[in-house]
């Protein structure tokens, strides 16, 4: 009991500032991935073949941007994007340095995930409020995008579990965050009991936004009532 005391009087006060940073960086990438994502993957839903305004060619430029944007190992984005995010944030350190590369690896998966939740939505709501002279945007907004709010939150947490795991990889860079307490004190000084607190504080935090992401998800789902 007194080494797990000495511990958080040594240790407590880096681990929280790492959770805070972490939770930070994840929670703000996260945000606006989604702010560029949801309007990618609209497009390439409406563009598609059998889309809502079939476009060839604009989807299949969209698809490969998506793509390639998935296909990119995100520490080779972390490092290949330095020059941008000091143009934008100031610094390629810290939390600030991170967001920027978290954010360009996060939006086309998160594009692709949009996707995938509103070709779920039934074909029959669609033709429904086509029936009823509703416009492209209408059906978009009032049909497609809000019969699939349960699946985009479940999209959102996993989303959010994803970045939680490459903010670690940010830490190689001097991010900050749980990641980069691992890996300067469990790795390079070979603090086990350092590095084993850094792992239980993100095994902890990911089961608690997976579970508050499938709570919501359950209580919005109409399927369920």
């Amino acid at each position: 009991m007194e080494a797990l005391q000495t511990f958080f009087e040594n240790y407590g006060a880096l681990l929280a500032r790492g959770t805070l940073d972490t939770l930070l960086m994840t929670s703000v990438s996260t945000l606006c991935a989604y702010i560029l994502g949801i309007p990618l993957g609209i497009l390439v839903t409406i563009t598609a073949p059998q889309g809502l305004r079939p476009h060839p060619v604009c989807n299949t430029v969209l698809g490969w941007i998506l793509n390639i944007g998935r296909s990119i190992p995100f520490i080779i984005l972390l490092v290949a994007l330095i020059p941008l995010t000091r143009f934008l944030v100031g610094t390629a350190l810290g939390v600030a340095g991170a967001i920027v590369p978290l954010v360009f690896a996060a939006a086309p998966f998160v594009g692709r995930m949009v996707e995938q939740s509103l070709a779920e939505v039934d074909d029959g709501l669609v033709e429904a409020a086509q029936s009823f002279g509703a416009s492209l945007w209408q059906i978009v907004y009032k049909v497609l995008l809000r019969e699939s709010v349960p699946s985009l939150i479940r999209g959102a947490s996993i989303t959010f579990i994803t970045l939680f795991g490459y903010s670690a990889m940010a830490g190689t860079v001097g991010a900050g965050g749980l990641g980069d307490i691992a890996i300067r004190y469990g790795y390079q000084r070979y603090q086990d009991d350092v590095m084993l607190a850094a792992v239980l504080l993100c095994i902890i935090l990911v089961q608690i936004v997976q579970t508050i992401g499938d709570v919501s998800a359950r209580k919005i789902d109409k399927r369920n009532r």
